[in-house]
């Protein structure tokens, strides 16, 4: 999830406007996860899952 769209229950102002502490710190927060931070953990799964699949039919076509 991307910060723009929440909304502070602290101040009820939007996150990425940081004006009030909390914002900040929530904001800085999710800027420091990494390009997988906002999956959740299906789609993860799901994710390795067909990676796991490419690479075994790749090794099938190869043999």
């Amino acid at each position: 999830m991307t910060y723009d769209r929440l909304v502070c229950a602290n101040c009820a102002a939007p996150v990425n406007e940081g004006r009030c502490p909390v914002c900040r710190a929530n904001r800085q927060r999710l800027q420091q996860e990494g390009p997988f931070g906002g999956l959740n953990p299906v789609a993860l799964l799901t994710l390795l899952l067909l990676l796991v699949a490419a690479v075994a039919l790749l090794a099938h076509q190869t043999a």
